[in-house]
């Protein structure tokens, strides 16, 4: 294959000194590459992968496609050259075109464009939709493509849909109405945009067509997709004859307010007709592909127990074409999550990764579920993507001192393909983080990294900051994170613990479980048995000067431990709620809150009010809480964790004379996602736990 676009330009090391080592900066963190998942084109010959050039001022910021040849060890080649992102990458099947989603010059909405890799050029405009398209998927024969896009209620045609946003545009009221539920998502008010999948000849100028507008599935209350920040998405991929095609959709999303929400598995034909629900139980299905062939289609699956707070997601498969609503579950006796697989041709098994113990590692089986085994891995960090294109498998690795690069993976082992931040990494006097279990009260064995500042010398004593993963279900991994990074908050001479408490993934199905009605105070026994463990085991740790911080249910921690303990000199609390009951009325979700405290708000559950920080403020008097300083910070667009948590925080700590300091962001989200922002906010952070620990 030729590739003629943007092949001039290899990766270029960087050219700033890298050859003393230092203690990481914020701008080794902020201005580290940020390297996409890539995908392998279906010959297995090349990968095509996003990277991000990151700048403090957003405008100054890139983020281009590059291409690496899987068969040989030249450099990876730049694809685009533009300061918009390109995304939703899609090759045909013949790996000749690599179709994208893009906002380009002239966009109002992100639209689909195509790479001819064989003759080169630029890339065609594809959808030209008033709303935009996202998600493209060639058909098999690569003559056509299938998309999600959105229309306005009651819109039958593009004209209508163009009509409707025009109409929206001219406004001369800003009011937002709502009758369903919820309004907001994560950082967002919501619309009466209604999702929609969508089929072109995949050509420039081919008109596309609505598969669903007509069918009486989209007609039902509670018909809709996945949230997520670009909109509502139906999942959807095409069957092995290129006559049928499968998405995943809802229909109980009017029921979010009182029920867990659910996605089903939907077919129909590519010539129009109702779609066929083939999945009928209350599990939520995603991550659709065939194998075996096209005699199998895999999926991943959590099965909704009611009165549970957490399902562990299984690998299934049911046979094709369909025959039975009963899956083979493939991972029956794994009691972990797995977060994602492939399948390569011409094997015989089914490669995956799940969470244990802050790692993430590659395993296999075969297509019947047996045979359980690992596969050849590096021995620390976490892989956070894998696809597979013919035989190939690539992927993303990274751990906390070895920043993302592209790997290939097989049954050589693993091989680095990229170097974007090598060299800028080497140069960091960073260590891997040191692994330790020990046995809480609860009988429970709880897992915890510690992180060492740069310069470290064991003979020493440093104060203690033990920082508190968000989720809950969530795990600390090893790898290299931009928001709360180890190194940086290490830096200035503390060692950082990193503690899995119940609630954690990684650990099995009822250990995340077991916050269900203790959402609060058993996690934070557990974080106070970790600290004092490492005070125990580390003699380089000086138990007098200890500190707590996290963000989202880290934060909620943490305003439990400002709550009910005295050890601590300093608490550091980003987006943490003081309130169960308010934080049930004015999140973006509710029914997953009534399932872990045990009923309603209005019931007689005693958690609404016993684990509610803001109604331990008596401890104050009795000396036994609200002693330690605390740092609040909130994203006034955070609709996950409002801000009014921030502020009846802030409102406390000065109605109990205890010392606080506020900080909002009234850009950023349940995040703080810009450049600047994040400078000042690990320079207060850094400046809060100085002014109380030295």
């Amino acid at each position: 294959m030729l590739i003629s676009v943007g092949l001039s330009q290899p990766v270029l090391a960087a050219t700033e000194d890298y050859t003393a080592k230092h203690a990481i900066t914020h701008e080794d963190v902020w201005l580290m590459k940020r390297v996409g998942a890539p995908l392998p084109s279906p010959d297995g010959k090349w990968a095509v992968f996003s990277v991000t050039d990151p700048a403090y001022d957003s405008k100054e910021q890139w983020s281009d496609l590059w291409i690496k040849a899987l068969n040989d060890d030249t450099p990876a080649r730049r694809l685009t050259f533009s300061k918009g992102s390109e995304g939703s990458l899609n090759w045909s099947p013949d790996s000749r075109y690599l179709v994208f989603v893009a906002k380009r010059d002239g966009d109002e909405a992100a639209q689909i464009y195509r790479l001819d890799l064989q003759t080169g050029g630029e890339a065609q405009r594809l959808t030209s939709l008033t709303l935009g398209a996202r998600s493209p998927r060639y058909s098999p024969d690569g003559k056509q493509l299938l998309f999600v896009s959105d229309i306005y209620p009651g819109n039958g045609s593009e004209d209508d849909i163009k009509k409707s946003a025009k109409e929206h545009k001219e406004r001369k009221y800003s009011a937002r109405a709502y009758e369903t539920f919820p309004p907001r998502f994560f950082d967002k008010w919501l619309d009466d945009k209604k999702v929609r999948l969508f089929v072109m000849d995949a050509e420039p100028g081919a008109k596309p067509r609505d598969l669903l507008s007509s069918t009486r599935l989209v007609t039902l209350p509670g018909f809709g997709g996945a949230q997520g920040d670009d909109g509502q998405s139906l999942e959807a991929l095409w069957a092995p004859d290129g006559k049928t095609v499968l998405f995943i959709a809802s229909t109980n999303r009017d029921e979010l307010a009182r029920a867990s929400g659910y996605t089903q598995i939907y077919s129909m034909p590519v010539a129009g007709g109702e779609p066929q629900q083939l999945t009928r139980d209350r599990h939520s299905y995603h991550g659709l592909k065939f194998g075996n062939e096209g005699k199998a289609l895999f999926a991943l699956t959590e099965a909704e127990q009611e009165g549970k707070v957490y399902d562990v997601t299984r690998l299934i498969s049911f046979a094709w074409p369909f025959t039975s609503t009963t899956p083979k579950v493939l991972t029956a006796t794994l009691d972990r999550s797995i977060s994602r697989y492939v399948l390569p041709a011409g094997s015989n098994r089914v490669v995956f990764s799940y969470e244990h113990a802050g790692l993430e590692q590659l395993h296999s089986m075969n297509l019947q579920g047996g045979d359980l085994r690992a596969e050849k891995s590096l021995p620390t960090g976490s892989i956070n993507s894998l696809a597979a294109g013919g035989k190939a498998m690539v992927g993303v690795w990274e751990s906390s001192i070895n920043p993302p690069e592209v790997y290939a993976f097989g049954q050589n082992g693993p091989k680095r393909l990229t170097s974007f931040n090598t060299e800028r990494a080497a140069s960091i006097d960073w260590q891997a983080p040191e692994h330790f279990w020990f046995k809480a009260s609860d009988g429970r064995m709880i897992h915890n990294m510690l992180v060492k500042p740069a310069n470290f010398d064991p003979a020493k004593k440093y104060p203690l900051f033990a920082v508190i993963h968000g989720g809950a279900a969530n795990m600390w991994r090893d790898q290299f994170v931009l928001r709360w990074n180890y190194h940086l908050l290490a830096q200035p001479g503390y060692v950082v613990l990193l503690t899995d408490y119940k609630g954690s993934t990684g650990y099995g199905e009822e250990f995340a479980r077991a916050i269900q009605g203790d959402p609060l105070k058993g996690p934070a026994d557990e974080i106070n048995e970790a600290v004092d463990e490492a005070v125990k085991k580390y003699s380089y740790i000086d138990g007098s000067r200890l500190a707590a911080g996290g963000a989202s249910y880290g934060g909620h921690l943490a305003n439990w431990l400002q709550a009910t303990s005295t050890r601590y000199k300093a608490i550091v609390s980003h987006a943490g709620e003081m309130d169960l009951i308010m934080q049930w009325g004015t999140s973006d979700s509710i029914h997953g809150r009534e399932v872990n405290s045990g009923g309603p708000v209005w019931g007689d559950q005693p958690v609404w009010r016993e684990q509610s920080p803001v109604l331990q403020a008596g401890n104050h008097a009795k000396g036994t809480g609200f002693t330690a300083p605390i740092l609040i910070s909130v994203g006034e667009l955070d609709y996950r964790v409002p801000a009014n948590n921030a502020l009846m925080n802030y409102a406390l700590q000065h109605r109990l004379n205890v010392p606080a300091k506020l900080l909002v962001f009234p850009d950023e989200n349940h995040w703080i996602l810009k450049g600047e922002n994040s400078r000042y906010f690990y320079k207060e952070v850094h400046g809060w736990l100085a002014k109380y620990l030295k």
